[in-house]
């Protein structure tokens, strides 16, 4: 038998040929002359893989990472200790190359992952339905507000206490004009809830309430607006932290009606920005409508547990345009960090890692207040507080230069997060620092 080996000009004329074309300027034809580039690329010559290698190796010499800093830095996303099985269990090739599960009847193992996580996610907001997971908490929440608004009612009430770059995104998706936003000044750092309850009428579709909210406060009065927004027939959304879930009252106790949030803190390393998860919870009343990816638990022909894609009519693989939502590719990988931690940690576990970020937190604020410092806002809070300062951007500049990775910058105030991570000598080092008692 004679060996074929393909004549690669030959099969590109071949290619278009097919497709009625003669040559490859024939497929830029709509493109103008003008703004053709007509020479090379200015691209350097290519390199061996050892000099790759070298050059990546150098690159990334220059950054700051949390293995050689302790860090402070918080605001939605946290330097929580990932467990070493987490990782090793998400490169199995099972997992790590699986993608969207189309054709569910030959992909129960990813399924089956999916499924505990939506079950997870149940149990640790106190929701009966969850969706297979989203980009981040972020557009989640734009997604819960859809939700929402798929009614009569359009209006939704937010506070400014809200996570700013949470409220930006919902600012993108209201120029669609499914929903309009009010957003409410807050007072002192908290939601001003007299001010937002004074705001619902019928024309009300949802409330949003972040807890704790971007100040790392605990906001009260959230059962209030929960009961006069049911008694115009809108609905509660939450964004929650879900470490803080093992310690505070869940979003179903507080009578939320849909629980969305960041899953970065479960199992998923802070990754320099992403990629993240955001996981949605709701009622069942909402089933129909949330969007995402639904797995649900069934019987195979011979009787045995089975999984399957639920709801699949109203996704985007078959419905297109008209699909509940067009965003969500299930970030499925990420979720199974996020089940993998939990299963690995188990009730207890969180609670342990919710507590010690508290008492970290406290004995932060506490050895600040000694040593002079004012918090920008007073309140309980869970593992997060703003601290006054007069310019943070120069001291986080200072916490560099001795090896900590400081806070978040607000005006006037920088914004500092604990975690299970962080030590007794580490916050000594911090305040050492931020009172100038290292300074040479």
């Amino acid at each position: 038998m004679m060996k074929y080996t393909p004549n690669p000009p030959q099969v590109a004329e071949e290619m278009l040929r097919s497709i009625g074309l003669n040559s490859f300027d024939d497929l830029f034809a709509d493109i103008p002359e003008e703004v053709k580039l007509k020479r090379e690329l200015d691209l350097p010559a290519g390199l061996s893989e050892i000099e790759v290698r070298r050059e990546l190796i150098n690159k990334a010499r220059k950054n700051i990472t949390v293995d050689e800093y302790p860090c402070f830095l918080g605001a939605g996303a946290y330097d929580h200790f990932v467990p070493a099985a987490v990782d090793q269990i998400l490169l199995r090739s099972e997992f790590y190359t699986a993608y969207t599960p189309y054709q569910p009847e030959i992909s129960q193992g990813i399924l089956q992952s999916i499924f505990e996580y939506q079950t997870m996610i149940c149990q640790l907001t106190g929701l009966e339905v969850s969706n297979a997971s989203m980009y981040d908490g972020g557009t989640a929440l734009a997604e819960a507000c859809q939700v929402a608004s798929s009614g009569k009612a359009k209006k939704i009430i937010v506070p400014d206490t809200i996570h700013p770059e949470n409220l930006a995104i919902l600012k993108t998706y209201a120029w669609s004009g499914k929903f309009s936003l009010e957003v409410v000044p807050g007072q002192n750092g908290f939601m001003d809830v007299e001010a937002m309850l004074g705001r619902i009428d019928k024309d009300t579709a949802g409330v949003i309430v972040q807890q704790p909210n971007f100040y790392g406060l605990l906001e009260s009065g959230i059962e209030k607006l929960g009961e006069k927004v049911h008694q115009n027939k809108g609905l509660l959304i939450m964004s929650v932290d879900p470490i803080s879930l093992a310690l505070l009252k869940s979003p179903a106790e507080y009578g939320a009606d849909i629980a969305v949030g960041d899953g970065q803190v479960l199992g998923n390393n802070l990754s320099f920005g992403g990629p993240y998860l955001g996981f949605f919870a709701a009622t069942e009343k909402l089933l129909r409508k949330i969007p995402g990816r639904i797995v649900g638990q069934s019987v195979d022909s011979e009787g045995k547990r089975a999984f399957v894609l639920t709801l699949q009519a109203r996704e985007q693989h078959i419905r297109r345009e008209k699909a509940s939502s067009n965003i969500c590719s299930n970030q499925a990988l990420c979720a199974l960090a996020a089940t993998i931690y939990l299963s690995l940690i188990g009730p207890k576990g969180l609670k342990d890692i919710a507590v010690r970020s508290h008492q970290m937190a406290v004995y932060a604020k506490n050895e600040l207040i000694k040593k002079g410092f004012k918090l920008k806002y007073e309140g309980p809070f869970f593992r997060e507080f703003a601290v006054k300062m007069d310019n943070p951007r120069e001291m986080n500049r200072r916490l560099l230069q001795h090896g900590i990775i400081g806070g978040y910058e607000l005006k006037g105030a920088m914004l500092l997060a604990f975690t299970e991570k962080r030590t007794k000598d580490e916050i000594d080092k911090l305040i050492a620092v931020l009172g100038g008692e290292n300074d040479e």
